[in-house]
C-alpha cells in the first residue's frame, strides 16, 4: 500500500484527554487508499476514542488530522485550536462513513427512510435520487426485501447491515467501523462479517476496531496492538499473529481470544 505517495488519512501526534485521563496518547497513521487496517486490544485501550476523533464526534486536545492532503476538523483562532465550521464538519462525514457498535437507527423511520436520510438532509440531494441510492446500498447489503419496514422487527445482525447501508448512501472514501459485531449475537455475526468482506473486496479503505479476530486475519492489510493510548505493535497479520506470540501482553490478550 505504501506505494501510493499520499495517504487518504493522516493522524499526527493525536491526543485525547478526559480530564486526567489521556485516552490517546501522541498517536499517528497513514492509512492508504484501499487498505483495509484493524485495530485491536483490551477494552478501554483507546480505539474508539481514536476513530471518533478521526470522525470529529470527539475533540482532540493535540495534533492534526490530514484528509487527502489537506488539513481538516480544526482552526485556530487567537491562537487557540476550535472546531471547524458545523457545514465543513458535514462535508468532512459525508467523506469518512462510520458504523457503531449499535446501530443507532432511527426508529420511526422505515429502513428505506434510515438509508434515504443522509443523502436526502445532509446532501440536499432530492428524493427520487435519494431514494434509489438506497434503494442501490440496501441491496448490496442484501436487504432490499426489508426496504418498507421499521428497525423494530429486524434482526441485530439486519439492523446493522441497515446501518452499513446508511453510511454508504452518503459515498465515502474512508469507512470506520467501531466493534461492528460486539452487540450480536455469535449466530448473526457472519451475515455482517460478508458485507464487509464484500467492501474489502470492492477497494474501500477501511478501519475496523474490533475483538473479531477474522476480520484481523482475513481482511487486514495491517494489524495494530493498542493499549493505555499508545501503539503497541503493528504488523501484517501473519507477521503479527506469529511474532505478536512473542509479547507477553499481546499473548495474553489473543490467548484469550483465539
Amino acid at each position: 500500500m505504501n506505494d501510493v505517495k499520499e495517504p487518504l488519512i493522516r493522524l499526527v501526534n493525536i491526543t485525547k484527554r478526559f480530564k486526567e485521563l489521556t485516552a490517546v496518547k501522541g498517536v499517528s497513521l497513514d492509512v492508504y487508499p484501499g487498505e483495509k487496517l484493524v485495530i485491536i486490544g483490551p477494552s478501554g485501550s483507546g480505539k474508539s476514542t481514536l476513530l471518533r476523533a478521526i470522525n470529529l464526534l470527539e475533540e482532540v486536545d493535540e495534533g492534526n488530522i490530514r484528509f487527502e492532503g489537506r488539513e481538516v476538523g480544526y482552526v485556530t483562532r487567537l491562537g487557540k485550536r476550535h472546531l471547524d465550521k458545523p457545514h465543513n464538519i458535514c462535508t468532512l462525514r459525508a467523506e469518512i462513513g462510520m458504523v457503531f457498535q449499535h446501530f443507532h437507527l432511527f426508529p420511526h423511520m422505515t429502513v428505506l427512510g434510515n438509508v434515504m436520510e443522509g443523502p436526502l438532509t445532509v446532501q440536499k440531494k432530492g428524493a427520487d435520487e435519494s431514494r434509489q441510492i438506497a434503494v442501490d446500498m440496501l441491496d448490496k447489503v442484501g436487504l432490499s426485501d426489508k426496504k418498507d419496514v421499521y428497525p423494530a422487527t429486524l434482526s441485530g445482525g439486519q439492523k446493522q447491515r441497515v446501518a452499513i447501508a446508511r453510511a454508504l448512501a452518503m459515498k465515502p472514501k474512508l469507512m470506520l467501523f467501531d466493534e461492528p459485531t460486539s452487540a450480536l449475537d455469535p449466530e448473526l455475526v457472519g451475515e455482517v462479517f460478508d458485507t464487509i468482506h464484500t467492501l474489502a473486496d470492492e477497494g474501500m479503505t477501511m478501519l475496523i476496531v474490533t475483538h473479531h479476530m477474522g476480520f484481523a486475519r482475513e481482511l487486514a492489510d495491517r494489524v495494530i496492538f493498542m493499549e493505555a493510548g499508545s501503539f503497541l505493535a503493528e504488523g501484517e497479520p501473519k507477521e503479527f499473529f506469529s511474532k505478536g506470540q512473542e509479547n507477553e501482553r499481546i499473548r495474553g490478550f489473543l490467548n484469550r481470544l483465539l
